[in-house]
Order: structure tokens, then C-alpha cells, then sequence
């Protein structure tokens, strides 16, 4: 089932409840697809089903903040260790090439790696264990994983809410534009096929007198 579809089919609360459980467990350095679940959320708050989007943006922030905490918390424990395991387990998320890839990035960019790893589906994963194992200070970690998670996960609630709601007037203003169209389209059939009408009885008429008689 579409994951909008299942969303619907369950309270509001339960909602909250999922977006922020999956976006934490992708944070943690779980592949889940916690982006999908955020929009398809969003979507559905614009639709007026009761979700709050505020509610749905502080969830959503809060799993996020907490997930990478925990990730950055196992990272350290495990170390390189850690790294070499999940590569064996899940190769085609903790792969080397991938691996090599966020680190170069921690590299080059430090603290604003975690931050602008939120908005990268790899990075996302990677950003809190990785920053652990590579022991980054925990008080620059924090800031950029929380500044991340709020422009993240708010940013795309606002963005996809609003987007939806634009779209659902858009289509309502489309509708209402297509039944006055069809409403011109009847009318001006009517009165067109109210003229040829008039006008073939017109001719048959004419065509019924009688002709006068020669003298």
C-alpha cells in the first residue's frame, strides 16, 4: 500500500508517533526512507485530515535531533569496528565506496557535514555514527544536528503543507473553471442547434407552398 494511503488510515497521533519514530531509527543509521514518510505526512496534513503541520514539523525535528544523538553516541562506542560490521551487514548502504565517500566529506567540511548531511539521503544516514567515530566534539555536533534537523525536517514540512494546499486551490479553481466552460459549451450547443433547427423548418415550409398556376 502507498505509504500516503496507509497514513491515512490511521489517527493523527499514530502519525506523529510513526514519522518521528522512522525519521529517528534513518538518523540512527537504520536505511528507512524517512523522507517519504515527512512528505507523505505533509501532504496529508495540507488536505485538512487533522494533522497539525506544526505538530507534524516538531516530530519530525525531535526524532531527527534524537536519532543522530544516539547514532553519534554508538559511533563512538563502536568505532571502526562498528563501520567494518555494518558494511558487511548492509553492503549496499555501509558499503567502502560509501563509506570513503561521507568521510572524505567530514573531511572537507566538519560540523557543517552533519548539518548539510541532513538534506543528503547518504548523509542522513551516515551523519550522526560517523561523526561519533570520527570523534567530532559533541557540543559541534549538537548544534549542526540540531540547526540540520530543524531546516530540515520543519523547512520540508512547511514547503510540501503549503505546496499542497496551493495545489488543492489550484484544482478547485480548476474545477469550477471547467463547469462554467461546460455550462458556455452547453449553452452555446443549445442555441446552435436551436437556429439550425429553426432554420430547416424554415426551408421545409417554403418548400410546402404551393406554387401558383400558370395563366
Amino acid at each position: 500500500m502507498h505509504v500516503q494511503e496507509w497514513l491515512d488510515t490511521v489517527p493523527a497521533a499514530a502519525v506523529y508517533a510513526v514519522v518521528a519514530l522512522v525519521i529517528g531509527l534513518e538518523s540512527l543509521g537504520i536505511p528507512l526512507p524517512g523522507e517519504i514518510v515527512l512528505v507523505s505526512a505533509a501532504l496529508l496534513s495540507s488536505q485538512h485530515s487533522g494533522i497539525n503541520p506544526i505538530v507534524l514539523g516538531a516530530c519530525a525535528t525531535l526524532g531527527a535531533v534524537v536519532g543522530d544523538s544516539i547514532g553519534y553516541a554508538i559511533g563512538r562506542k563502536g568505532g571502526r569496528p562498528l563501520l567494518a560490521w555494518l558494511g558487511k551487514k548492509f553492503p549496499r548502504h555501509f558499503g567502502e565506496g560509501h563509506i570513503a565517500t561521507a568521510e572524505r566529506s567530514f573531511e572537507k567540511w566538519g560540523m557543517w557535514a552533519v548539518f548539510f548531511g541532513r538534506f543528503v539521503a547518504l548523509l542522513r544516514i551516515f551523519a550522526g555514527p560517523l561523526a561519533g567515530v570520527l570523534h567530532m566534539p559533541y557540543w559541534k555536533f549538537l548544534i549542526a544536528n540540531v540547526l540540520g534537523g530543524i531546516c530540515w525536517a520543519g523547512g520540508t514540512t512547511a514547503v510540501i503543507y503549503y505546496v499542497g494546499v496551493v495545489a488543492e486551490d489550484w484544482l478547485k479553481r480548476f474545477s469550477y473553471l471547467g463547469l462554467v466552460a461546460a455550462v458556455l459549451i452547453g449553452l452555446t450547443s443549445m442555441l446552435v442547434l436551436k437556429r439550425k433547427a429553426k432554420k430547416a423548418a424554415a426551408e421545409r415550409a417554403a418548400e410546402q407552398e404551393p406554387v401558383p398556376a400558370a395563366d
